[in-house]
């Protein structure tokens, strides 16, 4: 008799049965859903009524301010607020993804809500032509909308999430031939990935996207299309032609099949019904039409409104909220009536088991091989009720059928059916003296040996999983609740998006509970609970209220304290922020809170503790921009890391900056340093260079480093350094004014002095040499290499014979030698005092005896080796070393 009474319900349409269950009666009261526009979310989600300002209606005790009221699906009234917005006559609104209600005037103004009634700024624009020539008519998909206007015009929003309104090809309809129906097809099912306008224009329709029109005439869609339906997938077309015929096609325009219905007026609302049936609508009749011309009629005595879901459609009148879907397969072969399958028998099964009848056990026989299946069946029919009872039944009877699944058996064991007071056991055990032991507290129903050759782990966790998706499901369904999706639906859009859309209507509790319950994160719950608290008690104490909130943040291991923090930064409780933040264990979060509300001190001490360079970086130039130098100066000097970290960074980029810092903590030095550092830059840029040097940029910085190094006793290397190294600049600037050439300035003063001899400014040279006390050694060496390297061999004689050279003649040897002057050396040798300096000068220009001559001299054995070394490959040199060795008889020459 259950499986009747349920198959009664459905309506058969061709071969698939439909049902139509009451969902919730509707605890609004004095709602006429004609009166008014309606928005209704899918997904089971909320609905926003306001008075249609486009019909006269008759106000009642009701206030002549118009109200935008927002009830959940059971009609429990969740928010209202009044209607104030200027803009002309509204014109659609619809939900969008994430719940924002979408309002579109007729000047082409988008206004949004919240679920809370709540305006969500800024307000955004179709723009200026959508102003000036108003919208007539407006269609929403999605994140989407587009709308047209009086002038015959498309515009287009993509993506409500970022509001970048565009202007859709041209029509070419003027506003006497306005569209008999508008529809849209998604982009995700387009091929451009664009939205596609179908118009119902003429005796045509009219597709139309960002970049072209195309017009399909009338003798490919068979008449004039008056309504427009576009199935979920995008695939297939619903059309209501001018005669009446109701015509489904694809979006090729291919016919599928064709219903002629009792009247020639289009229908108020169209809608597909999953993909096996459309519905529409007329003033008091619902008719659902299915291929091969086969309908179901529905009767209604009060306004209707169509709300598709993506398994079925929800029927919103006065009184009730109703589903209608095809029924599943699974609930099918269950309860249809006089249904043989597995899942039926398994079903009865259950029955004749709790009214303790013995034909339990010949339906499990006769259904052996296809219990799995039958198993199967009862749990995906159990999900797709919404009656609690029913679920729970269709559940026991899959974990009724389940237990057997799991029977494995061997030989030697019987399977023993027993009943116990008010229950089942079913029990495996050996043939023998345990069954005798069994006897006196059972009694035995049937004893049967069975070899089953499958496991059930899978049903069993089928089983769990399908209970704890519909404890989620009947919890969320409960009209407190208001969301009554089904299975379908829920898998679709996913437990995350549903425990979202439950902290945003505030029911937190439940969503924690759904979230512990399913294993999620409860972070998302418990942080979004904490916001709303503080946005919702601002009588409360900041002291108490952080008692209550870290009571409840304590739940989650990991929560984020910066982020309520923050929020409370924000809701205008500094205060209570600062104490949150304090509770924060990652410096990453909690420093640039601490900043963001003026936490600098407690802010840079957190930095510094968690020793990482870049928070450091970060709270110092968050200081350093929102204060005075000077105290951030005593700011940073208290902490060792933070200054030093300061210091490596001005040295880099903000030179005169940490000048400042060293002046005002007496680090004299550390300004000289830096002031010679920066006259070392100026000298890479030619601009820094120009003008005297004794008011140019750079000897100024080597003036005040100069002074500043005098200052202080540990640094008089540094100053006299400075002093002199001001000095040469000068000279080497006034040299390249007289000589005109750019050669002098940043070298040394040995290279300074050979420049000015090079270019025969001997007295210039003899300057520098005065003035930084170069040593006569130095001098010879310096002026007889600067002669030698512009060949001016008099000046060279006549330099060696000024006076005695207080190094010798080396020099000079060694000078002409390196620029292969043999004939010039020749003239230096000589003189050369050591007999040693003499034969290795001797044996460098190649001159054999003479350097043999002056190693027998020395009478040194090892430089007379080395020589003959040198000339190992002139045989007759070899020999002169060979005759000196043999007449001094050297031994240690070989």
């Amino acid at each position: 008799m259950a499986n009747v009474s349920v198959a009664a319900e459905w309506q058969l349409l061709i071969n698939r049965y439909y049902r139509k269950p009451e969902l919730y009666p509707m605890r609004w009261k004095h709602i006429d859903l004609s009166r008014n526009k309606v928005a209704c979310a899918p997904f089971g989600g909320p609905i926003a009524i306001i008075r249609d300002d486009s019909k006269i209606v008759q106000l009642y005790a009701e206030s002549a301010l118009r109200k935008l009221r927002i009830f959940n699906s059971a009609g429990i009234l969740l928010s209202e607020t009044v209607w104030k917005h200027p803009g002309g006559r509204l014109i659609g609104m619809s939900w969008t993804e994430d719940q924002t209600l979408i309002c579109i005037v007729q000047d082409g103004t988008i206004y949004r809500y919240n679920v809370h009634g709540e305006v969500l700024e800024p307000n955004f624009s179709m723009g200026k032509e959508c102003f000036e020539q108003n919208v007539v008519d407006c269609v929403f998909w999605g994140n989407g909308v587009v709308c047209l206007t009086e002038a015959g015009k498309l515009f287009c929003v993509p993506d409500f999430k970022e509001i970048n309104p565009c202007k859709l090809a041209e029509v070419g309809i003027v506003a006497e031939e306005l569209p008999h129906c508008m529809a849209v097809i998604e982009p995700q099912y387009t091929v451009s990935g664009n939205v596609e306008v179908l118009l119902g224009v003429g005796s045509g329709i009219v597709i139309v996207d960002e970049d072209e029109v195309r017009f399909i005439d009338e003798e490919k869609i068979g008449g004039v299309v008056l309504k427009i339906a576009v199935s979920h997938n995008g695939r297939f077309l619903a059309c209501f032609m001018h005669d009446g015929r109701l015509v489904v096609m694809n979006t090729e325009f291919r016919d599928f099949f064709q219903y002629q219905c009792e009247s020639a007026l289009p229908p108020e609302q169209m809608a597909w019904c999953g993909l096996d049936s459309v519905l529409l609508y007329w003033d008091d009749v619902l008719l659902m039409v299915g291929p091969s011309e086969d309908s179901v009629s529905y009767i209604y005595d009060e306004p209707v409104i169509f709300i598709p879901e993506c398994d079925g459609v929800r029927i919103l009148s006065n009184t009730s909220m109703e589903f209608v879907q095809r029924v599943p397969d699974s609930t099918v072969s269950i309860f249809k009536i006089g249904s043989t399958s597995p899942a039926s028998l398994l079903f009865d099964a259950l029955d004749h088991f709790d009214r303790r009848s013995a034909k339990a056990d010949e339906n499990l026989r006769l259904i052996r091989a296809s219990l799995p299946e039958a198993v199967e069946a009862c749990i995906d029919a159990a999900g797709h009720e919404f009656d609690v009872s029913r679920q729970r039944t269709l559940l026991r009877a899959a974990s009724y059928g389940q237990a057997f699944c799991r029977l494995i058996l061997n030989s030697n064991s019987i399977f023993v059916c027993l009943y116990s007071p008010g229950d089942i056991i079913w029990k495996e055990m050996v043939l023998g003296a345990w069954l005798a032991k069994l006897l006196p507290k059972a009694i035995v129903v049937e004893i049967s040996i069975w070899k089953i050759g499958f496991d059930s782990n899978f049903q069993r966790d089928h089983i769990q999983e399908m209970c704890k998706t519909l404890r989620v499901l009947n919890a969320v369904r409960n009209p407190e609740i208001g969301i009554p999706l089904s299975i379908e639906q829920y898998k679709l859009l996913s437990a995350p998006v549903l425990i979202g859309r439950l902290i945003n209507a505030h029911q937190h509790l439940l969503a924690l509970r759904i979230s512990e319950y399913i294993g999620m994160n409860q972070e998302v719950v418990i942080m979004h609970w904490a916001c709303t608290k503080i946005t919702a008690s601002l009588a409360i104490p900041d002291a108490a209220l952080l008692e209550i909130i870290l009571d409840k943040l304590k739940l989650c291991k990991g929560i984020s304290y910066a982020a309520v923090a923050a929020h409370a930064d924000r809701s205008g409780r500094r205060k209570l922020a600062a104490m949150l933040v304090d509770h924060e264990p990652r410096s990453s979060k909690q420093v640039p809170l601490l900043l963001s509300i003026a936490e600098e001190d407690t802010a840079l001490m957190k930095a510094t503790e968690s020793g990482d360079s870049d928070l450091v970086y970060l709270a110092l130039f968050d200081i350093w921009q929102k204060g005075p130098a000077l105290e951030f100066f005593g700011t940073i000097q208290a902490r060792p890391l933070a200054r030093d970290l300061f210091i490596a960074y001005a040295r880099c980029y903000k030179h005169e900056f940490l000048k400042d810092f060293f002046l005002s903590t007496g680090q004299l030095q550390e300004v000289a340093f830096l002031l010679w550092k920066e006259s070392w830059e100026l000298g890479k840029n030619p601009i820094g260079s120009k003008g005297s040097p004794l008011h140019g940029p750079r000897i100024k910085h080597i003036e005040k480093a100069h002074n500043l190094f005098s200052e202080t006793k540990e640094h008089t290397f540094e100053s006299k350094a400075a002093e002199e190294h001001a000095k040469l600049l000068r000279i080497q600037h006034e040299l390249e004014v007289s000589t005109k050439q750019p050669i002098f300035v940043d070298s040394s003063i040995s290279d300074t002095i050979r420049t000015c001899i090079a270019l025969g400014n001997h007295r210039a040279a003899m300057k520098v040499k005065t003035e930084f006390k170069v040593s006569e050694k130095r001098w010879y060496w310096l002026k007889v290499f600067a002669l030698v390297n512009i060949r001016d061999w008099e000046a060279l004689e006549k330099f060696s014979k000024e006076k005695r050279p207080p190094m010798g003649f080396r020099p000079f040897v060694e000078a002409c030698i390196d620029v292969d002057e043999k004939a010039e050396a020749l003239k230096y040798i000589p003189k050369l005092v050591d007999p040693r300096e003499r034969a290795e000068a001797y044996a460098r220009i190649g001159m054999a005896k003479e350097a043999a001559d002056a190693a027998s001299q020395a009478k040194d054995g090892e430089l007379l080796g080395r020589l003959k070394l040198s000339f190992a490959q002139n045989t007759a040199a070899s020999s002169i070393f060979d005759t000196l060795r043999d007449r001094l008889s050297f031994p240690g020459v070989s």
